[in-house]
């Protein structure tokens, strides 16, 4: 049977709780631990009345002062643009070809363009600019629409097959297998003869029939020796670049089904400074002619 400890001169008063014959003592809690908690308490609620603090259904409360980190952003964006207004307004109205000529415009717009570029392009481009399946490599000689920097600068402004601008580059191909232009033999003729152009067919025996088959479909595009037209965007079909790939079975679905690639037109998205800026930062990555 446990025995219940004799109280002792200047034993604080206890819990009444007792454990096997322990009791617990009823000390405060320091004083100091007491204002802090009370500190503490105060400073919540005056945050949650000054700042945004409670969740609702579509966002927070506002807050008294209304803060947010979103308007510090939007604060530090419009600095940067009123600090950068001049040069930009420089850069908007100086001829494209000019502009490379003055270091520091092109030293800021080959920065600007970079940002741009890493913000809205990279996502198709990759972040080095050399492209993927179906998106162009944008560090090689192989423009559909041209690489000088003025025929870049209509391109990102006004996009390709879009149907958001009246100025955007188009041009399609038509499906051949799709929709039974050729024959399945036909194609696996032109197919063969293509390769021919860049490298080794799959089957040598067909290139001459295939020679007929795209003289008469496919020349008046890609011109007579394959080598493409810029003002239709149609590819060169002679140095061994392709945009979706060049083996058999890729070129085959090419021909059947056409492709048709689409680029945004940025000219309502972005300022005229930032499209030549992004423009003028392609231009110099290497490709650019």
């Amino acid at each position: 049977m446990s025995k219940t400890p004799e109280k002792q001169k200047g034993d604080p008063e206890t819990t009444g709780h007792v454990w096997d014959g322990i009791e617990e003592f009823n000390n405060p809690l320091p004083r100091w631990w007491l204002w802090t908690l009370y500190i503490c308490i105060i400073w919540a609620i005056g945050y949650a009345i000054a700042y945004p603090a409670w969740p609702m259904l579509t966002r927070a409360t506002p807050g008294l002062l209304g803060w947010s980190t979103r308007g510090d952003v939007a604060a530090d964006i419009a600095a940067v643009q009123e600090a950068n207004a001049e040069i930009n307004a420089r850069l908007a109205s100086t001829e494209l070809t000019q502009i490379s000529a003055d270091g520091n415009l092109n030293s800021f717009a080959v920065s600007s363009g970079a940002a741009v570029f890493k913000t809205w392009c990279a996502q198709c481009h990759g972040s080095g600019a050399a492209g993927a399946k179906g998106y162009p490599n944008l560090l090689d000689d192989d423009w559909l629409w041209g690489g000088d920097i003025e025929a870049i600068h209509t391109t990102v402004s006004h996009g390709i097959r879009n149907d958001d601008d009246d100025d955007a580059r188009y041009s399609e191909m038509p499906a051949f297998g799709r929709d039974e232009l050729l024959e399945g033999a036909e194609i696996d003729q032109v197919v063969n003869f293509v390769m021919s152009l860049s490298g080794d067919a799959q089957d040598a025996s067909q290139v001459a029939a295939g020679s007929v088959i795209y003289e008469d479909n496919c020349s008046a595009c890609h011109a007579e020796d394959g080598t493409g037209d810029r003002e239709q965007g149609a590819p060169n079909l002679t140095d061994a670049i392709w945009l979706y790939g060049g083996d058999y079975a890729t070129l085959s679905e090419t021909v059947s089904n056409a492709r048709y690639g689409v680029m945004p037109s940025w000219n309502q998205r972005l300022s005229e400074a930032q499209v030549r800026a992004v423009s003028l930062y392609v231009h110099q990555l290497g490709g650019g002619e």
